[in-house]
């Protein structure tokens, strides 16, 4: 969710590349930090919901690229104005429910038929956006499921690894892979995967409290990229 209005605000590429770049870079940062908390055995994956979300965020990534697909060929490069507007609308409720958490009563959702729709709306929005969907998760995993920060990031990261993976495959299947530099992302991944491993080793030091007002603090300068996005994108 940092990448893609990050890479958008510089314009470095079209909006098809930096969608493509963005998930590619989100792919290989997830995969390695699923991997290595599996491995550590230290980790508040909790499988029997994380999988079937997962499964519905597979299906959903490959139905929210189509999505875009549709929208993109209708409105041009304005779609990037759409995807920003719909960013910045989806940052300014993560941030209201952050500060409001405590107040908020929440669920603990264990039905798979449930888990797999909840997953599959994750998906598609994350995929459409172009984005890997962590703040968005975080806040779904919270109150659908109850889970602290720590283990919702874990269980998002889990969730974005499989969403990705069928978004990619989908693009590949349709030949329908953008121009791009193979520099660019070659750089990108190794930042990702650099970022995954600072992540990990950041995220077991630190606790709930100050997660959270590091996530609003993100959220925050998000929102602020996403409505120069938006200006920079009509003005196209």
């Amino acid at each position: 969710v940092i990448i893609k209005p990050t890479l958008d605000m510089f314009r470095i590429d079209s909006i098809a590349t930096i969608n493509f770049l963005s998930g590619c870079t989100v792919l290989a940062m997830s995969g390695y930090t699923v991997t290595q908390t599996l491995r550590s055995g230290k980790n508040n994956l909790d499988l029997k919901t994380g999988t079937p979300l997962a499964a519905g965020a597979a299906i959903g990534g490959v139905l929210g690229k189509q999505l875009f697909g549709v929208v993109s060929m209708r409105i041009g490069t304005a779609a990037g104005a759409v995807q920003s507007l719909c960013l910045l609308v989806l940052a300014l409720i993560t941030v209201f429910y952050t500060l409001n958490r405590e107040r908020v009563h929440t669920y603990r959702i264990v039905k798979a038929w449930l888990c797999l729709i909840i997953g599959l709306l994750l998906g598609m929005l994350s995929s459409f956006l172009g984005i890997g969907g962590g703040p968005i998760n975080l806040v779904v995993l919270h109150f659908f499921f109850s889970m602290d920060m720590k283990a919702a990031a874990q269980n998002s990261l889990y969730i974005i690894l499989f969403s990705q993976t069928a978004s990619l495959l989908s693009t590949f299947a349709a030949h329908s892979v953008p121009g791009f530099s193979w520099l660019s992302l070659t750089f990108m991944i190794t930042g990702g995967v650099a970022g995954g491993i600072i992540g990990h080793a950041v995220h077991r030091r630190i606790d709930d409290k100050v997660l959270g007002k590091l996530f609003t603090m993100i959220n925050a300068v998000i929102m602020l990229i996403c409505v120069y996005n938006m200006m920079q994108y009509m003005d196209v």
